[in-house]
Formats: C-alpha cells, structure tokens, sequence
C-alpha cells in the first residue's frame, strides 16, 4: 500500500478553488487499490475534526485567521501531523506531495525528517505566484524566494503546465530539478439545466441578458487576469452583444480605479453580475455564452480556461505560453496591443456558425483527449506507483 500524504488544499469535499477540486477529483475517482490518501484539511475551528471521505483519511488542521501568513502555518503543521501519522503507524516508503510553494525558507528542515521513513517530498509549484498584483513588493520577495527553496529541495516537482516546467527548469538549472508534467483536468459533463429551468429564467432575466447573446467572462478580479485591456477593447468595438463579468468585486479597489480608467459603467453592454456558486447554473451559462474571454496572465494551467474550452464554444484568450498550450489550435487569441482584440471581437462577432461549431468541437475534444480528470487521475496513480 502505498501512502499519500496531501498538504496544501483548504480541504476535501472540494468547496473552494483548484487545488481543492483537485485533491477531490483524485479521491472521489480514484482508480488504484494499492493507494491510501491522507488529507490534510485547513480549518478555524478550535476542534478540528477527523474523517473519512471516499476512502482518504481527512485530518482538519487548525490555523489562526492572520491573513495569508495562516497558509504557511498551515503547511507547517499539516508537515507536523503527517510526520506524526507516519511515526505512529510505522509507515514507510511513501509520498508527501505539497501544493503550492509556501513554505520554501522551511522545507529543507523537514525533507531528512521524511527520508529516514522512505518517504519522498514532491511539490506542485503552481503558477507565478510572486507576479500577482494582489501581493505588496516584500510578500512577492517572500514568494520568489520560497519558491526557489521548494525546488532545490524537492524530491520531484509535479507541473501542471508544459510552460511551468520549463521555467522551472530553466530558472533554477543549478539545482538540477527533477520535474515532470501531469495537467490539471476538467469535467466533461453537459449542464442539466435547460431554458425552461426556473432558476435558469431568474438568472437571465435578473440580468437582462439573453442566451447566445453575450461574451463572458468568469474570473478573479485582479490586474494580472487583464480586464482592463478585455474591457476598453469591448467597449471600443462594435458588437452588438454583452460583455458579461461573474467575478466578486465587493469591497475591490481595482474596481474603482478601473471605473474610473474606463467608464465602464456608462457602457450598457458592461454587466458585472456577482458570482455564480451553483455549479450547473455556472455550466449553463458558459454553454449558451457566444463566446468567452480568458485574460489570465500568471499561473499554469487555469480550471476556468478548462471549463470554458470544455463548455463554450467560442474561446478568445490572452496570447500567452500557459494559454497557448491549452487551447493549442482550438481557440482565438489575443494580445495587449491596443485595438488588437477590439478587432478580434468584431471579427468573432461576425464567424458563420460552421466556423464556430469547429472551434467548439476542436476545444471539447482537446478537453477530452489530455484534460478529463480519468486521464490526469491515471497520470498521477501511474506516477504515486512508480516508485518502490
């Protein structure tokens, strides 16, 4: 039986974002007996709970609420509880994979800790964390620095995008890196919603937005995803469509500023609409867009671009590495040059339905060919069981 230590996700059934349903996915679909799952879950609760879930041994771990330094004392002690779950039950020979590159300054204390229980230290670096906006100059330092400390310390770094592993590679070669690529996956599934549907006829009526009608959006509200650009270039174009935004902008400061570059708000076609927690209303709605925008600059391989080229049929995305080697030659693309994408709208605005019923068949079977979660469920157990 192999053991697998899972530390970096806020916790399993998946109710947060792409490590969470990740972590979910391996679970719930998982393949392989030869494989035991221990989860570390990241809770507020002063009782943390222990429990099972399809299988996995869920440990909840208790953590301040201190801002974004609780990720990191999270990690620290889910370290803690693995290596004390190992000593307990004389396990040997197993894996911790850590998800996210939080804890660099730390790591190398802990590897010998592992090692002397046969157990390997893998890491899934995720995107450019140290590039996001969001963070002040010396957060970004941290995460920069931390990142190079998950890598010269790793066992194996798992990466979920071809352009991250490059980097990677690239970046610390003194290290000599041992990395390999698995992607991140996508559910398939059509929406069981139809028109007729009450809450269907709510949404659409709410927002005075008809189906087919509309170019949209789903996203983090942040500079790195590029909205700016995606909105001056819709208002500068011609379509005679919405621009439909689900994002939460409460309380964002980036909204008001860019309200205030824009103007968007004296542009009818601009609607934000909040957020869209139901997931099959969420799936409906990227079905029966016209088509969708993806400006994600930062990371690897994005869930939301996943579920678009999955669930969308037209798809304009932000001409970059990560993008790229998704979509490959199922999407259109996009860059910053000022007009270039107000000129793609109008153009995708005007493709005979031939045209995009192509595009939308090439990205559903992108997705079903190197994206379903089967397939990157299989990857991972493939590599979990290669080693002795």
């Amino acid at each position: 039986m192999k053991n697998i230590f899972i530390v970096g996700s806020k916790g399993i059934p998946a109710q947060y974002g792409g490590y969470e349903t990740f972590v979910d996915n391996l679970v719930t679909k998982q393949q392989s007996k030869n494989i035991k799952y221990h989860v570390a879950c990241m809770t507020f609760d002063k009782s943390p709970k222990h429990y099972d879930y399809n299988g996995a041994d869920c440990q909840e771990i208790t953590v301040p609420n201190v801002g974004g330094a609780k990720a990191i004392i999270y990690d620290l002690k889910a370290l803690n509880w693995a290596l004390s779950e190992i000593k307990k039950n004389n396990l040997h020979d197993g894996i911790i994979y850590i998800l996210a590159c939080r804890i660099g300054p730390f790591i190398h204390s802990y590897i010998p800790k592992f090692h002397k229980y046969g157990f390997q230290v893998w890491v899934n670096p995720d995107g450019h964390e140290w590039l996001r906006a969001k963070w002040s100059a010396p957060v970004r330092k941290y995460w920069k620095v931390s990142e190079g400390g998950m890598v010269k310390n790793a066992d194996l770094l798992i990466c979920d995008s071809k352009n991250i592993e490059k980097y990677i590679q690239d970046t610390y070669s003194k290290y000599n890196p041992n990395t390999t690529f698995i992607a991140y996956g996508a559910d398939i599934v059509r929406s069981t919603l139809n028109a007729d549907n009450a809450k269907v006829k709510d949404w659409y009526s709410k927002h005075e937005v008809k189906q087919n009608e509309y170019f949209l959006i789903v996203g983090r509200f942040v500079p790195e995803n590029n909205y700016e650009t995606m909105i001056r270039e819709f208002m500068a174009s011609n379509v005679d469509k919405d621009l439909v935004i689900i994002t939460n902008v409460e309380k964002n400061k980036f909204y008001e500023q860019l309200k205030e570059k824009t103007h968007f708000d004296t542009d009818p076609r601009i609607k934000f609409v909040g957020t869209v927690y139901d997931k099959d209303l969420l799936k409906y709605i990227r079905e029966n867009a016209y088509g969708y925008l993806h400006g994600h600059s930062v990371g690897g391989t994005n869930p939301s671009l996943l579920e678009a080229l999955a669930d969308t049929k037209l798809n304009l995305l932000y001409n970059v590495g990560f993008n790229k080697e998704v979509g490959e030659d199922s999407a259109l693309y996009w860059s910053k040059t000022p007009e270039f994408l107000k000129v793609l709208l109008e153009k995708a605005d005007k493709l005979t339905l031939d045209q995009v019923n192509n595009l939308d068949k090439k990205s559903t079977q992108r997705v079903k060919d190197e994206y379903s979660w089967n397939k990157i469920v299989n990857d991972y157990e493939g590599q979990f069981l290669k080693i002795n």
